[in-house]
């Protein structure tokens, strides 16, 4: 989970995932949406392809990047079960808390 957030920490490759969401686009089609070179494009590709969040497949000499929406699932699915423990243990904490204030 951690490299996953650490990916999606910078704005440069929150970007990137929003763009390979809706479809698949070429290293090029997605550096020509930014203003930067096209290798610094390629560095974020390998960091989102490292955590898995985008994958990558081979059409002839091309490479096509999409999201990888079960790399993006399995995220979701860690945050949700951190947050579900921590409001778990608010709630009790906040009972006990209630239960010592009316005695």
């Amino acid at each position: 989970m951690d490299a996953k957030l650490r990916a999606l920490a910078d704005e440069t490759r929150r970007g990137i995932l929003a763009l390979v969401w809706a479809r698949e686009r070429t290293a090029g089609e997605i550096a020509d949406r930014f203003e930067m070179t096209r290798p610094a494009i390629s560095q974020h590709l390998g960091v989102l392809l490292d955590c898995e969040l985008v994958a990558v497949r081979r059409e002839g000499t091309r490479r096509l990047y999409v999201a990888n929406r079960k790399g993006v699932a399995h995220l979701r699915a860690e945050l949700d079960a951190f947050w579900e423990a921590g409001l778990k243990r608010l709630k009790r904490d906040a009972e006990a808390e209630t239960g010592r204030r009316r005695r």
